[in-house]
């Protein structure tokens, strides 16, 4: 049997290469091993543990299940469950439908992702970060920070229900571009028609992916990949000129200060102080008119750039031009997707702003910096380093919007007498927890939001948020307990510092509330570019279920060469010690278990 790295490495051998065509690749679906590292990478995920609409969760994973799985596959049989649709809530108050598959579904789709993965990561282009490994919104913006300098147009783009519109034969269509392999395309299309039940009720899927499926994020890539490739085409056409126009002012006063320096350079040493005082304030008038002048003319008309970053359905393009170029564009755009994707632009959402302004993205505010104001660099030379730079902001809208999720805090609206005042405030909701556990869920809060915003340039504004989840903290503390909040803060002091002491293994620990700032992190910025690539590596270790079931061996009993069969939880707080391989799981702290089964 086939090494799956093996397989996965090979198709990735000739991804690059243009017109090749896969063939036979259906076959690969056959492999056990293929099987079992999907197993692998899937069965950490809590959300394995929910039912799908065949009532079966992960619990009880077998080699005989998975080979069940082959063999359908292999005489044509395997036909995909039904989603099972629900709902969640998104940011503006409006609903999500989220598609749960079965869990042997979600096997076989993360056993295809990989194969579609091995094909196509390597050929899209480095302007997607969407759901690709290595990639992340903080990619994306750290693109946007180095490429989009200086524009003077965005178009914030944002496509209509896009994951509910994605046109079927479109999509396979471009799968059959490279892929000829009959039965691996129908497999696909199988999925795309399996449909959904909501309140017990079948409805099948005519158009789209389900949001919640594991291969729904490839297809999705696959799809808008013609849209990237059609923004390099436009970009390719629309930028001119290798460098602005210089500005004859700018020439001018640089020429002066050139010949003063050039004139005075050989009888220097015997001018007297007077002469070089006069000398010094000429060059230093001349150098502040330089500052005061922009280099290049910012509307030379011979000078165009387009910059373009996708992430999933959201995109963002950066215009030097006129406000016209960015219409004409946005058009063109709104052409292809209807036309060529069948695919509209969301109207509310999709805006042309100036770059003075602020343009969101990524729940960020993203703007050009106009900032005259000079710095001398190492050679001691006045530059505006900041001007006509892109900030990445954190809009205060979010960090509050937070606030009140995790309700901390009420608002006094404001009267003709006083202004408006936000009070932080106790959590009820936690008041049944442990102490541990309440600090930790603050913890966790402040360390989420902040580990996302970290790369902006106004990171600091943290504080504000920070402040109200501080004393929400107290606050909590001391209804559960009843006490003051000084009290409560002189309890939990640890050398200055706001923490809670607990016992772990007979040794005394403690956790204590975050403090270490909210600081602009530079360093945690990875590279976005071209040599970003994903490499396949031996997935199997020794504690990893799959090994498990590969070796046979019972955990309860250490009977060898054995059916296994894995059991899963949730998480280990809700075990309870009612059977052997609960309570050898509560032991061992973790949630699967492989147990001999006749």
């Amino acid at each position: 049997m086939r090494n799956p790295l093996v397989i996965m490495n090979n198709l990735k051998k000739h991804a690059q290469a243009e017109g090749y065509e896969y063939k036979r690749i259906y076959r690969n679906l056959y492999n056990e091993e293929l099987f079992l590292l999907a197993y692998n990478k899937i069965y950490a995920k809590p959300g394995n543990m929910t039912k799908g609409s065949d009532g079966k969760t992960i619990d009880g994973t077998s080699l005989e299940r998975i080979n069940d799985i082959i063999n359908q596959l292999r005489n044509g049989t395997y036909k995909p469950n039904p989603a099972r649709r629900t709902y969640i809530l998104k940011k503006n108050g409006k609903k999500r439908p989220l598609g749960i598959p079965s869990i042997d579904d979600k096997l076989v789709q993360e056993a295809t992702r990989m194969i579609l993965e091995s094909i196509w990561e390597d050929t899209f282009l480095s302007c997607s970060h969407g759901f690709r490994p290595k990639r992340s919104c903080h990619t994306a913006l750290q693109q946007i920070q180095c490429t989009f300098n200086g524009v003077k147009w965005f178009i914030e783009g944002d496509i209509s229900a896009y994951f509910d519109t994605i046109d079927h034969d479109i999509l396979v269509r471009i799968l059959r571009k490279r892929i000829k392999d009959e039965r691996f395309i129908q497999l696909i299309r199988k999925f795309l028609k399996a449909g959904y039940l909501e309140d017990r009720q079948y409805y099948v899927t005519y158009s789209g992916t389900a949001q919640g499926s594991i291969i729904s994020p490839i297809l999705a890539n696959i799809y808008l990949n013609e849209l990237d490739k059609y923004m390099m085409e436009i970009k390719k056409s629309f930028d001119m000129g290798s460098a602005r126009r210089r500005n004859p002012e700018h020439r001018k006063a640089e020429a002066q200060k050139y010949h003063i320096k050039k004139k005075c350079t050989s009888t220097w040493k015997t001018l007297d102080k007077a002469e070089k005082s006069k000398i010094c304030k000429q060059v230093k008038a001349l150098e502040k008119t330089m500052v005061n002048i922009p280099y290049a003319d910012p509307f030379d008309p011979q000078y165009r750039r387009l910059s373009y970053v996708r992430y999933a359905d959201d995109f963002l393009v950066g215009i030097i031009g006129s406000k016209d170029d960015a219409l004409r564009i946005k058009d063109d755009i709104s052409k292809f997707l209807s036309e060529r994707l069948s695919l509209s632009l969301s109207a509310e959402k999709t805006l042309i702003t100036h770059s003075a302004k602020r343009a969101k993205f990524l729940s960020f505010d993203i703007t050009v910096a106009r900032n005259n104001n000079p710095r001398r660099n190492s050679k001691g030379t006045l530059t505006r380093t900041h001007n006509y730079c892109i900030k990445l902001l954190i809009p205060k809208e979010s960090w509050v919007k937070k606030l009140h999720a995790y309700e901390v805090i009420r608002i006094r609206p404001q009267t003709s007498n006083e202004p408006e005042k936000w009070h932080p405030i106790a959590r009820n909701k936690l008041a049944n927890k442990t102490d541990l556990e309440i600090i930790q869920q603050f913890n966790q809060e402040v360390r989420g939001l902040y580990n996302y915003y970290r790369i902006a340039n106004n990171a600091s504004v943290l504080h504000k948020f920070n402040n109200f989840m501080y004393y929400s903290l107290l606050r909590t503390l001391a209804k559960k307990y009843k006490k003051s909040v000084r009290q409560v803060r002189t309890k939990y002091d640890i050398d200055g510092k706001l923490g809670v002491k607990y016992k772990a293994k007979g040794v005394e620990r403690a956790v204590l509330y975050y403090h270490n700032g909210f600081r602009r992190d530079k360093a945690s910025e990875t590279k976005y570019g071209d040599d970003v690539k994903i490499e396949y590596k031996y997935p199997f270790g020794r504690y990893s279920p799959a090994y498990k079931l590969k070796q046979g061996v019972c955990e309860l009993c250490n009977a060898v060469n054995v059916r296994i069969l894995i059991h899963h939880v949730r998480r280990l707080s809700s075990l309870i010690a009612d059977t052997p391989w609960n309570i050898r799981m509560i032991n061992l702290r973790r949630v699967s278990f492989s147990k001999y089964f006749q």
